[in-house]
């Protein structure tokens, strides 16, 4: 399951939801006529529950949305902080040089001289661009990195070979 965002809020009395998107075109998630929603991001797909999409509108920097299965406030109120998921084959494919956040977390990361750094942990929306968290190692003896996913700093993503390489030093 592709995570694609959190519902943040009710919206209204008529059970629409308010929604912090993760990625940078929240409007394409429009074209679709079914969202999943579980409370747990790290969920198996079988623990997601599909709601029907009926409406969907950009609202501030995010979104605001109606589901079929969400009739009024106390429904809204019941899925807030759930998280917005679909499968990958419900999804469109991204464009050239474009990556869902889900296909970078666990990638390897290492620097031009081949230094490793660890693998993805996650991705954080900072609003002028994402950043990857890098984690190296385990427990208290983890070291983790946050490096701009920017092109003056990523220089190749390889989805074939799970790996990010990337202008950065270990001591930055």
């Amino acid at each position: 399951m592709i995570v694609l965002g959190r519902i943040v809020a009710p919206f209204g009395v008529q059970g629409w939801i308010k929604i912090h998107p993760f990625g940078d075109d929240p409007a394409s998630w429009r074209k679709m006529s079914h969202w999943w929603l579980c409370s747990d991001d790290d969920a198996p797909a079988e623990a997601w529950k599909q709601y029907t999409l009926t409406a969907c509108r950009a609202h501030g920097k995010g979104l605001v949305a109606a589901l079929a299965e969400v009739a009024d406030r106390g429904a809204a109120e019941a899925v807030d902080g759930f998280y917005i998921g679909a499968p990958r084959e419900a999804l469109p494919k991204p464009a050239e040089g474009e990556y869902y956040w889900g296909d970078l977390v666990g990638l390897a990361v290492e620097n031009e001289a081949g230094e490793a750094f660890g693998t993805v942990a996650g991705l954080i929306s900072t609003g002028a661009h994402d950043v990857l968290q890098v984690r190296e190692g385990n427990g208290d003896e983890a070291v983790e990195r946050l490096i701009p996913f920017v092109a003056a700093y990523v220089l190749d993503v390889d989805l074939a070979t799970r790996r990010i390489r990337v202008a950065w030093q270990k001591d930055w």
